[in-house]
């Protein structure tokens, strides 16, 4: 009929929707410098690794790394938070990159001058894990602020692209550079590569935290960790996003257990063990790839629900097989749900969090993230070595079904969740 405009519709996307890209030059250029400084982290990691290595001989040495890198996160994610919810976020952010910056060149400089000692490596993947929980709850408390709301979940999806493309590709690059130029050139490498972050820091706009009463970020002090976690415990929407993650990072997490598996179960080596890696990263890209129809879901704490469950049979599956294509399939469909969990989980607290607490909420979500895995890894290799690796897996994913289940049935209004209408 003429004269009579046709009701907009949603554009049925199937690849990532690229419209906060489009729309907003400082997210994309944040999202630009990201992306190329995190495949230089990742790049370095590695190298850092290999380097502890050549000097010591130990893979406990190598594994310290790890914890040097855990515990500083944990420790200062949450006050990272407070103070991404007290000044200028922009500043944090940019300050915090330029120390990555300068550790980069430092690690290229003991390098160049010989100067191999395994405490020097130590020192600053701890000041490097310092700063990365100084400048992740400043980045994403800025996201919100950058776009609308309606775009958060393509804003988080692309932001799963970054991190999931970045432990893919750094890796492999940082092998082939270290093998190839030594391990100077990696870091210089990761050094050069800061400088797209930094960039896009420095053209961002003031981004000091919005009150809801009103007062300046310095009127009521320095925010306080402990009235973010109060915060956090009247809101049950925003805890059952930490509680559902939880679930499945800590009960169903079987990747210290691919070493054994690849040899017991498939008969492999080092290289299955790597393809067992590989393959939740391949479905988490694939799910950040393939997030064009996330965006019309607003049933956000039903899909984090189905996805996480997702995770749980997946994983749980996988236990049970024995053929390592198969195995390999499973746990790709387990990568593809723990990023639709992500994206959901990242865009409910972005949207029902006060600007003022988004900092905050963002440190506990660095320790989450952070912790999880590890107490999951620790989980299951003693269960394994109490039962047997196919036991810890499958009872792991099963473990973690049922607990999610009775999170649901304890807080029932997350599954009605309405991104309409965001409630914390």
């Amino acid at each position: 009929m003429t004269g009579i405009a046709a009701p907009d519709r949603p554009r049925r996307r199937i690849f990532a929707d690229l419209t906060p890209l489009r729309t907003s030059p400082h997210y994309r250029r944040l999202w630009v410098g990201g992306t190329i400084s995190w495949t230089g982290q990742a790049m370095t990691a590695l190298a850092i690794s290999l380097q502890v290595y050549e000097i010591t001989g130990s893979s406990f040495s190598v594994g310290l790394v790890g914890l040097f890198t855990l515990v500083p996160l944990v420790a200062f994610g949450l006050y990272g938070g407070a103070i991404a919810d007290t000044v200028d976020r922009r500043k944090l952010g940019l300050y915090s990159a330029m120390g990555l910056t300068g550790l980069s060149i430092a690690l290229a400089g003991a390098a160049l001058l010989d100067h191999h000692r395994v405490w020097l490596l130590y020192a600053v993947v701890a000041l490097q894990a310092v700063c990365g929980a100084l400048n992740g709850p400043a980045r994403s408390a800025m996201i919100p602020r950058l776009l609308p709301r309606e775009q958060l979940p393509a804003a988080n999806a692309l932001n799963s692209v970054t991190m999931t493309s970045g432990v893919m590709v750094g890796p492999a690059l940082g092998g082939l550079v270290v093998g190839w130029w030594g391990y100077q050139v990696a870091y210089l490498i990761d050094a050069v590569t800061f400088t797209a972050a930094l960039y896009a820091m420095w053209r961002l706009p003031l981004m000091k935290p919005e009150r809801e009463d009103g007062s300046a970020p310095g009127e009521r002090g320095r925010a306080s960790v402990l009235d973010g976690l109060r915060f956090l415990g009247t809101r049950p929407n925003i805890r059952m996003t930490f509680f559902s993650d939880m679930a499945a990072m800590v009960l169903a997490h079987p990747k210290a257990l691919f070493p054994a598996i690849a040899v017991l179960w498939y008969g492999g080596d080092a290289k299955t063990a790597g393809l067992l890696v590989a393959a939740p990263a391949i479905g988490a890209l694939l799910g950040g790839l393939f997030s064009g129809w996330q965006g019309r879901i607003r049933r956000h704490g039903l899909a984090i629900l189905l996805s996480v469950a997702a995770w749980g049979l997946a994983i749980a599956v996988f236990g049970l097989t024995r053929n390592l294509w198969l195995g390999l399939f499973f746990l790709a469909v387990a990568g593809f749900a723990d990023t639709t969990s992500m994206v959901f989980r990242s865009t409910m607290m972005q949207a029902a969090t006060p600007d003022e607490m988004r900092g905050r909420l963002q440190g506990v979500f660095i320790v989450v993230v952070a912790g999880g895995p590890r107490l999951g890894d620790f989980l299951a290799g003693t269960v394994a070595d109490l039962t047997s690796p196919g036991v810890a897996i499958t009872g792991g994913g099963l473990a973690c079904v049922l607990v999610l289940a009775l999170l649901a049935l304890r807080w029932r209004g997350f599954a009605r969740y309405d991104a309409r209408s965001p409630q914390a």
